[in-house]
């Protein structure tokens, strides 16, 4: 089984229409349109992907909020449109400031690069209500102290008293759709050749392991990256990037069941 698992992703991922990068200015992850703001999807009930928006601090010239946007969302909504029943929106995805009110109406937010993300007392308050209110926040892409000391102070000022705790392979979330194996995966490109492999943790309702999970933490880990480069020329090694889809795929099903 899971052999064919593996076979029938690499062949979608092999197999994803090329006229759908186009549309979104993806290239194939080449880079064309990145940077660039899309307008949002109207709101119809169905399943639209949302990407935070932040002012990134630090000094750092980078992605920031918006590493590889758009066709990370692009490739993530067209595998989850052939893997699962879910059918997203795949001509569009939405991007959301944290105090805007049009988020709650999303139950699945994704935020990129926070060890650069310093929000304000209006964003700490519309995070809180997010989630709150039954959000489920991914984090990705950051790596190294520094970045998770940054990290780590932006959400104290959101859930002062939240515990973050490191998740194993058996926990709900790396089995909602696939069943993930081995949590042991590289960062990619040079870091991972270079032995940086990714930690998972989480944060539940009420700090209680039997409750919800509400945030989930790839640390040392760039998932999107790897969802970002499936189809390109440049495109890292089939295992790693399977398994990153096989998270992200999890995570969505795992924020709309709980």
């Amino acid at each position: 089984m899971r052999r064919l698992v593996i076979w029938f992703v690499a062949l979608v991922i092999i197999g994803l229409p090329l006229a759908a990068a186009a549309q979104r200015g993806g290239g194939f992850g080449l880079g064309f349109g990145r940077g660039r703001a899309w307008d949002n999807v109207a709101y119809d009930g169905r399943f639209t992907f949302a990407r935070i928006r932040y002012n990134r601090g630090g000094g750092r010239r980078g992605g920031g909020w918006a590493a590889d946007y758009p066709t990370m969302e692009q490739n993530l909504t067209e595998m989850l449109t052939e893997l699962t029943a879910l059918a997203p929106h795949t001509d569009g995805s939405n991007i959301h400031d944290l105090d805007d009110p049009e988020l709650l109406k999303y139950p699945v937010a994704y935020l990129s690069e926070p060890g650069y993300w310093y929000p304000s007392d209006a964003e700490v308050r519309g995070l809180q209500e997010f989630l709150a209110k039954g959000g489920f926040l991914i984090v990705d892409d950051f790596h190294f102290d520094n970045e998770w000391w940054v990290f780590e102070t932006a959400m104290r000022q959101v859930l002062p008293t939240a515990r973050i705790d490191r998740l194993d392979v058996t926990h709900p979330v790396f089995n909602s759709f696939f069943k993930i194996k081995s949590l042991h995966i590289p960062y990619p490109g040079e870091y991972g050749e270079r032995g940086l492999f990714g930690e998972f943790f989480g944060i539940y309702d009420n700090n209680d392991s039997t409750k919800r999970l509400s945030v989930v933490i790839n640390y040392n880990m760039d998932v999107g990256d790897y969802v970002e480069w499936a189809q390109s020329s440049r495109a890292y090694s089939f295992e790693p990037t399977n398994e990153a889809y096989k998270l992200m795929i999890n995570y969505v099903l795992y924020g709309l069941t709980h």
